[in-house]
């Protein structure tokens, strides 16, 4: 399995769990990224959600730097920075002071999804026009980082900084014009994702950051003694997804198995559907398949558990697999 990805890494949301405060998970959080590393996995990553009442990572370059302190050699990066949100120049520094504080070791993934709410969009001041500014304010944040800028961000990076493009949409065509990584998720890695990677590794431009062009799958991964076990793995996580699309709230993961709408069923089957999850064998197969159909050079795993226990079983199982 090692010659099937470059690296395999690890995305953790900071999902909050029924009855745990929010400040244990974050220190789990840190928990696990230092087994990450104990493990062997390549990156670590944290995201950016805000007003979630089941998400307590709002704030990735925060939570980032608090990881990095924590370790010693794992990459440590944001899956990712949204860019809607912030000032590229803000966000150039950040990233150059996480850099220069690590020794390297951090790695900027950014993106352009909007607060999940009306609310929260209003919070953050941010709306369709920031969103529709992405490729602008992608060339604004690698100028900071490059030294190209009227103004020189600091510390000076001088583009040494990994920039990783969370691809939605036109992100991909914004990636490979800039000449950047992409990371490529959901439901279209398993449906349409073959013609945006045609694309994107076609019209690709070297850079200072990236000499050629580099696919990082992210997608959630279970590996348990059992199907059925790796499945409930991923369930509370599944369900908390269906209730956000249905009732506009995404929760706290839970262990109770109450009940769903129909909706809410089939939206948890279709989480499913596109997770790779069962036995170590039945694991490794699902991500050869994965690796031919779509020839990524990294693999980025998500997905949250309710079960901190047997989501370490989890990771170790899957460092076995893929990083022997």
């Amino acid at each position: 399995m090692t010659s099937l990805f470059a690296g395999v890494s690890l995305l953790d949301r900071a999902q909050s769990r029924l009855g745990s405060p929010e400040e244990r998970t974050l220190q789990d959080v840190i928990v696990r990224a230092r087994r990450a590393e104990r493990l062997g996995f390549r990156r670590f990553w944290v995201a950016e959600h805000h007003g979630v009442p089941g998400i307590a990572g709002s704030a990735p370059a925060v939570l980032a730097a608090a990881v990095l302190s924590a370790t010693t050699t794992i990459r440590v990066g944001t899956g990712g920075i949204m860019l809607p949100n912030h000032q590229p120049l803000v966000v150039a520094e950040q990233a150059a002071t996480l850099a220069a504080l690590s020794g390297g070791r951090f790695d900027l993934g950014i993106g352009r999804s909007l607060g999940f709410t009306q609310a929260v969009r209003a919070a953050l001041r941010t709306g369709k026009e920031e969103a529709d500014r992405f490729g602008e304010d992608i060339a604004e944040l690698l100028a900071f980082l490059g030294g190209t800028a009227p103004i020189t961000a600091r510390p000076q990076d001088g583009g040494r900084t990994p920039v990783f493009v969370l691809a939605t949409g036109r992100g991909v065509d914004l990636a490979a014009e800039a000449g950047l990584a992409v990371v490529l998720g959901g439901p279209a890695l398993f449906r349409d994702s073959q013609p945006a990677l045609d694309r994107y590794r076609a019209s690709f431009r070297p850079s200072a950051w990236w000499d050629a062009p580099h696919v990082t799958a992210s997608l959630n991964v279970a590996v348990a003694g059992t199907t059925a076990a790796a499945r409930r793995l991923l369930l509370p996580e599944a369900r908390a997804l269906a209730v956000s699309r249905t009732r506009g709230y995404f929760p706290p993961l839970e262990a109770a198995d109450g009940p769903l709408s129909a909706r809410e069923e089939g939206l948890v089957g279709e989480s499913l559907a596109t997770a790779v999850y069962g036995t170590a064998p039945e694991v490794e197969r699902q991500l050869a398949e994965l690796k031919d159909r779509t020839g990524v050079d990294e693999l980025l795993v998500s997905g949250g558990a309710f079960d901190l226990e047997a989501q370490a079983a989890s990771d170790e199982m899957l460092a076995a697999l893929t990083l022997r």
